[in-house]
């Protein structure tokens, strides 16, 4: 994709995300979207169904949960009233915050740290051993996958790193994949792909599981810390100050109560902490240094 159909692509995705939501009627029922973090629906609704109930007993208000299947749409559905709360990836809540005032309340903990780490992998008879290696004459003509494009290290954190090296990936690479992280390391370990993005969390949570083997999904590189996924409310709900304090409260309940509540997240979660949206500048910043956020 040239510069001039990312940019129409970017202002597009900003007219989407402009549009406004609906008021939310005192004690309607609130409908919470999850990005889709297990590897398919059936699992990731049930996986944060607890987290629904435990928020609608808090709140008093019933918790509608819904899993939508990319980043980049999950976004667009904060922004536009299909959802009025969001566990989202950091790039999809800044597109959300930038053309639609969504904001961030909490961020998630992952391992007791509210940061996580991109990366790209290769399969280790690949013949790549650095980043240097892929973006160099060893890796031109080969393929590469990105996860889908409101992905923040699936997508954003790697094209800038690309861009800041001077690579352009559709010319570099023979044939460039728009996919799920699952299937990215699914196809990378199975030598099916060359090398694609992902993050460690989801590297960590498949070997853990059995999906992949550690020795076929190889690192090859790793970016500076991301803060994790936030925890964001549209626009109208940021409004009711006293409905995101006790949001808030319940979300910080969290981590105290997975010793006799393991269900309330997923493994290897262990809660939540109060974030503003300063807390979310790097990927703010990458956003605009790649062009990917346009004008409001």
């Amino acid at each position: 994709m040239n510069l001039t159909r990312r940019h129409a692509a970017s202002l597009a995705l900003g007219s989407l995300l402009s549009l406004p939501g609906p008021a939310l009627a005192h004690g309607a029922p609130l409908k919470f979207g999850v990005g889709m973090f297990q590897p398919d629906r059936e699992k990731n609704d049930a996986t944060y169904r607890p987290l629904a109930a435990h928020l609608a007993q808090r709140l008093g208000r019933p918790v509608e949960l819904r899993t939508v299947d990319s980043w980049e749409g999950l976004a667009k559905s904060l922004a536009n009233g299909e959802t009025d709360l969001a566990l989202m990836g950091p790039w999809g809540y800044v597109l959300a915050n930038h053309f639609a005032e969504a904001q961030v309340v909490s961020t998630i903990l992952y391992q007791g740290k509210p940061e996580y780490f991109a990366m790209i992998v290769t399969h280790p008879d690949s013949g790549v051993n650095s980043i240097d290696d892929l973006l160099g004459p060893k890796g031109r003509g080969r393929n590469f996958a990105f996860g889908d494009k409101g992905s923040t290290s699936g997508y954003l954190i790697p094209v800038h790193e690309f861009q800041k090296r001077g690579i352009d990936p559709e010319k570099h690479f023979a044939r460039v994949l728009y996919t799920k992280h699952q299937a990215i390391q699914t196809q990378v370990t199975a030598g099916q792909l060359d090398a694609g993005a992902d993050y460690n969390r989801n590297r960590d949570a498949m070997i853990a599981q059995g999906l992949i083997t550690a020795a076929r999904s190889k690192v090859i590189w790793q970016s500076a810390p991301l803060p994790n996924d936030a925890f964001a409310v549209s626009a109208v709900l940021a409004k009711d100050v006293a409905l995101v304090k006790r949001l808030q409260a319940a979300l910080a309940e969290i981590g105290p109560l997975l010793a006799s509540q393991p269900n309330l997240l997923p493994a290897n979660y262990t809660g939540f902490v109060t974030r503003d949206n300063s807390f979310y500048k790097p990927i703010r910043d990458a956003g605009l240094a790649t062009g990917k956020l346009g004008a409001r």
